[in-house]
């Protein structure tokens, strides 16, 4: 059988989580999501941007970011971050308020507004504590008085589990845990735990031997690591250059001073040329 497919890879995740077929498993998922939060379970949902062959991996327009409403009106975005695009809470705060606004239409008041749930599953640490499942809403500094339900945030880091974090009957772990990608030899206490991962883990199994799958897999998988590539490579440049920025402030400084060029090259970290550029710019 063939190697299994990344189940992190947001194209996967999506044939998994995001299809008309497999509506159950998301709907098992949120509802152990949201007992960890002390929320009641959904008993429905509805998916408002299913998977179809219009997903095109390398298509800007393919959104693989699972879009859902509950029967209350409630709207679930859930998104799988493979790679660390940086300013994550930023972009999640963005996209929040872009999905809340966007509910209204004209002449409606803003009492139709319906609480709007984020949850970012990482591939990488971004929280500073050891909790694997952070939830964030609005609430007051001291008294920690809820301001409005309306936000809610969960961000899952996969990186704070490892194959000892040990599969707990009826929890959220059960999920991270095959999304992580253990060894399939677990795979039986996981479903034992959780009977729907078992459909979770055919789709994938499914996926994996899918000729077509595979290949649009592969387009995805290079896709999001050369994105990454240019994302490391722009912050790094940014950093590069304010340092230099930095440098240069330092350099004219010591100029002012009537410090020597040879010293000023030390302590800056600029070369003396550069230095005496700066200098004959004086």
């Amino acid at each position: 059988m063939p190697d299994l497919l990344d189940p992190r890879n947001d194209f996967v995740f999506k044939r998994i989580f995001g299809s008309e077929e497999n509506k159950d498993v998301l709907l098992t998922f949120l509802n152990r999501t949201f007992a960890e939060s002390g929320e009641p379970p959904l008993t429905e949902i509805v998916l408002l941007n299913p998977y179809t062959e219009k997903d095109a991996p390398l298509d800007k327009q393919s959104i693989f970011d699972i879009w859902a409403k509950t029967a209350e009106g409630q709207l679930i975005n859930i998104e799988m971050q493979l790679f660390n695009k940086y300013d994550i809470e930023k972009r999640t705060l963005y996209y929040w308020s872009k999905r809340y606004s966007g509910q209204l239409q004209e002449g409606q008041t803003y009492k139709e507004l319906k609480k709007c749930v984020t949850i970012n599953i990482l591939n990488y640490s971004f929280i500073s504590n050891d909790r694997y499942h952070n939830v964030f809403h609005m609430r007051e500094d001291h008294t920690g008085l809820e301001l409005c339900d309306d936000i809610e945030v969960h961000f899952m880091e996969l990186s704070k589990l490892d194959d000892k974090s040990a599969p707990v009957e009826g929890g959220l772990i059960n999920w991270l845990l095959f999304l992580k990608g253990v060894d399939k030899s677990n795979w039986e206490v996981l479903k034992m735990n959780e009977p729907t991962l078992k459909k979770a883990m055919d789709t994938l199994e499914f996926l994996s031997q899918d000729r077509e799958a595979r290949r649009l897999y592969e387009e995805r998988q290079k896709y999001l690591h050369d994105e990454a590539s240019m994302i490391e490579w722009a912050t790094e440049k940014g950093m590069a250059q304010g340092e230099q920025k930095k440098a240069i402030e330092i350099a004219k400084n010591m100029l002012d001073l009537g410090l020597q060029v040879s010293v000023i090259a030390k302590a800056s970290g600029l070369s003396e040329a550069e230095v005496d550029s700066l200098k004959r710019g004086k």
